[in-house]
């Protein structure tokens, strides 16, 4: 189980859009989760494109956001 914080720079907590995003771009099974501002460096991604993406995942009923 995770302890909610980015496996790569340690911020915590982590958001829901942050665990979703992690698995929905990353890998569906991750047990270890990234930040936004990680995972944005790591997708070569802003912050705000990933906001905008999680949002789109969100209004279209993916089970990885609320």
């Amino acid at each position: 189980m995770t302890d909610n914080r980015c496996c790569k720079c340690g911020k915590a907590p982590l958001s829901e859009d942050e665990n979703g995003l992690t698995k929905k771009l990353i890998d569906k099974d991750a047990v270890d989760f990234f930040c936004l501002g990680c995972m944005a460096d790591m997708l070569g991604a802003s912050v705000g494109e990933l906001q905008t993406r999680a949002e789109e995942f969100r209004e279209a009923g993916c089970v990885y956001f609320k």
